[in-house]
């Protein structure tokens, strides 16, 4: 195996490559803005120091947000023509899981990112049994990822062990933020994931946009028309 892992929910620009064993190499730059600009010459950066080319590559996995429309879909997109040029699977893993693993929590926990229009999305988690005194615990989802004003979920997270930079932004609501943890999405700890859930037999989930709401961008009601008609 040899998966390329990459994504763009969130300010972090990032992409790893996973050998089936450990990260042979990682990119990560932290740019809201520059997504489509930064996300080519990091894949080319982490061949380069790996020593591989493209066509090594045997699985693809992409964040698939929750996050903002725009730069959740440059990652997206550009996995899907990755798959396409090269012939393998794109599998999808939701963005918020990766952050859960990289956390190294084990009690119940929250990860909260920033949604913009001061909200957050988030999802609360758990630590599973390990599957031997050697095995690292696994990471369970307990609820769906949702999109919330932090004010609203306030008596939910209170006080719960919680990472993210969404936590870290509203940290009055989010008591129980840990700063030492993972702020952005790291594609190593996505790559991680999805290559545990692989070499297990699990099937991934397909590469299917998770927006939660609406894009800011809209089409004005009341456009005038100047095409001729």
């Amino acid at each position: 195996m040899l998966l390329l892992a990459l994504d763009t929910a969130t300010p972090a620009v990032t992409v790893a490559l996973h050998d089936g064993t450990r990260v042979l190499a990682e990119s990560r730059q932290v740019d809201a803005r520059r997504h489509g600009e930064l996300l080519l010459p990091a894949v080319d950066r982490v061949l380069a120091e790996a020593g591989l080319k493209l066509d090594a590559v045997s699985d693809i996995v992409v964040g698939v947000g929750p996050g903002p429309y725009t730069g959740l879909r440059v990652g997206l997109v550009t996995a899907a023509t990755f798959g396409a040029a090269l012939g393998v699977p794109v599998h999808g893993l939701c963005t918020l899981d990766g952050l859960a693993h990289a956390s190294g929590l084990t009690e119940p926990f929250v990860v909260a990112t920033d949604a913009r229009r001061k909200e957050v999305y988030w999802a609360r988690y758990e630590a599973g049994p390990a599957s031997g005194s050697a095995a690292p615990r696994t990471i369970m989802r307990l609820t769906e990822p949702a999109v919330d004003r932090p004010a609203d979920i306030a008596e939910q997270v209170a006080g719960v062990p919680a990472v993210g930079a969404g936590a870290l932004l509203y940290d009055t609501v989010f008591t129980g933020v840990r700063r030492e943890g993972p702020e952005h999405q790291s594609a190593g700890a996505l790559a991680t994931l999805a290559a545990a859930k692989l070499a297990a037999g699990e099937e991934l989930p397909p590469p299917q946009p998770m927006y939660l709401r609406r894009p800011d961008a809209q089409v004005p009601a009341n456009y005038k028309v100047v095409t001729p008609q």
